[in-house]
């Protein structure tokens, strides 16, 4: 049933747990204009739209409103509590979070999309919606109308990971590397699937193709390095490279980053040093690369040096 239709905010009570709160339930909640947010900790366009979330919680708080983010995992390592409950910490939420381990209220809501925007009325009615990112300044006028407030929008500038992006020199889409959803796979072999193979990287990359190198296993949702030591290559026209990686059940795996062949030096990312020197310590979305000159194709090179390294999908900025 479409939102247009009129729809009531549906029960919370299949939430399997909840963070900066106890359970809430749309009774409790009558009376107060609420916006859910349906995120995953590794969404990157969640990420760039954060800020904004977190800073219409803070500005309008006083004014009755009640944010509620809602986790519910795309991938499996994102079920893990304490991961959430980090990524909760480093982007400063301080709102309640349902975490949706069992797509519960994701099916309550007949949700489809990270991240989603559900503008709840004081009767509980749902006004409006908005999923993927941007149209902020018309969603801030929407809590305003619920509210019945009038004001100039609160200025949001993100920082880091959560810097709006750079739409104009965007060009490689976001890449999935898990033969479920996996795209333009260019290693001179054919992949193998549940399996160790050895793979190799090409001379070259053609724009938007990755490729492996090393001993891989390719799953359904990621890819394994089984053997030390073993490279992802991507090729790639943006001014941000990020790759969600995780280190499954092992200690932290070292990695190295290169770009067009050499250290990235000034074009790091906030995960990665200027000599390309890396650390995969938890499951999340890392950055490789913010180039901060004229944005052109690049190759980015990343190898782990430790068996175990998890690789999910890239994404761009």
């Amino acid at each position: 049933m479409a939102v247009s239709e009129r729809l009531r905010l549906p029960s919370l009570d299949r939430a399997t747990e909840w963070l900066n709160s106890g359970p809430l339930d749309p009774a409790e909640l009558r009376g107060r204009p609420v916006l859910v947010n349906f995120w995953t900790l590794t969404c990157i366009n969640w990420l760039r739209q954060e800020p904004y979330v977190r800073a219409w919680s803070q500005a309008y708080r006083d004014d009755g409103l009640v944010v509620l983010g809602v986790h519910a995992p795309e991938f499996a390592f994102e079920h893990d509590i304490d991961g959430v409950r980090r990524a909760v910490e480093a982007r400063g939420i301080d709102y309640p979070v349902a975490v949706d381990n069992d797509y519960g209220v994701w099916t309550a809501f007949d949700n489809h999309y990270w991240p989603a925007l559900y503008f709840v009325d004081a009767d509980g009615v749902i006004r409006d919606h908005h999923f993927g990112e941007g149209r902020y300044e018309r969603s801030e006028r929407v809590i305003q109308r619920l509210l019945g407030v009038e004001r100039d929008p609160v200025p949001v500038k993100g920082l880091g990971v959560e810097a709006d992006a750079d739409w104009d020199h965007l060009r490689t889409p976001e890449t999935y590397l898990g033969y479920a959803r996996a795209e333009r796979f260019a290693s001179p072999d054919d992949a193998t699937y549940d399996a160790t193979h050895a793979y190799e990287l090409p001379e070259s990359l053609p724009a938007d193709h990755w490729a492996l190198g090393g001993e891989w296993t390719i799953g359904s949702e990621n890819v394994v390095l089984d053997r030390p030591v073993g490279t992802l290559g991507f090729r790639f026209h943006a001014r941000d490279a990020h790759l969600v990686l995780s280190p499954g059940t092992r200690d932290p795996i070292p990695f190295r980053l290169l770009l067009d062949g050499a250290a990235p030096g000034s074009a790091h990312g906030d995960d990665v040093d200027e000599d390309g020197n890396g650390l995969l310590r938890e499951g999340r979305l890392y950055q490789l690369v913010r180039q901060r000159d004229a944005v052109r194709d690049r190759t980015l090179e990343i190898t782990f040096l430790e068996p175990g390294a998890e690789a999910y999908v890239y994404t761009f900025g």
